[in-house]
């Protein structure tokens, strides 16, 4: 009786999407999102961060205020630190979209293809390791799965490293056996 009986759970795999481009990855985590980024995604996010000021200074150009002396600056407080975190959020799902097959992906795939082979030479887990039981990661990836689609609605990370990302990771193997063969050949 003292015994706490262990339950199977099912495991529930990622919904994948029909895309014009190919998935990545469904759950990735954002440090991959932040390194994978291009300069692109970094100029979009600053022109972002920097129209919401930039539209008060306008506005205030053309239709005055009149809010007195140090009215404006707490306005121009606000309106930065809101235009930091659209910037941001439009810079993110710029990146994250193309983990998900929604925009071109062709650089991300390569990279992703490179990073994962070089963990599978170096013998190293291709997501990292977690301390949490694999049942909180499951659960970590449910929550986060796809979430960048919401980004506008809840801003929502994966901060977890789990096993759970929807793609099929035997081609990052076949890659690894692939190019550890050609050095074998080109070393004999």
């Amino acid at each position: 009786m003292g015994e706490v009986q262990q339950q199977q759970r099912p495991y529930v795999p990622a919904r994948t999407l029909d895309t014009e481009f190919p998935l990545i990855d469904s759950d990735p985590h954002i440090k991959r999102v932040l390194r994978y980024a291009r300069r692109e995604d970094y100029a979009v996010g600053a022109a972002t961060a920097a129209a919401g000021p930039g539209l008060m200074l306008v506005w205030e150009r053309f239709a005055p205020s009149y809010v007195g002396k140090g009215g404006f600056a707490p306005i121009m407080r606000l309106a930065g630190v809101i235009g930091l975190t659209a910037g941001f959020l439009q810079f993110y799902n710029r990146s994250i979209f193309r983990f998900y097959g929604f925009s071109e992906n062709q650089r991300e795939r390569e990279m992703d293809m490179r990073e994962m082979v070089d963990k599978v030479k170096r013998h190293e887990p291709l997501y990292g390791t977690s301390s949490l039981s694999p049942y909180m990661q499951g659960v970590a990836s449910r929550n986060s799965r796809y979430a960048g689609v919401w980004l506008h609605i809840i801003p929502w990370f994966n901060f977890v490293n789990h096993e759970q990302h929807g793609v099929d990771t035997a081609k990052y193997y076949q890659q690894a056996e692939r190019e550890l063969e050609a050095e074998r050949t080109n070393a004999q």
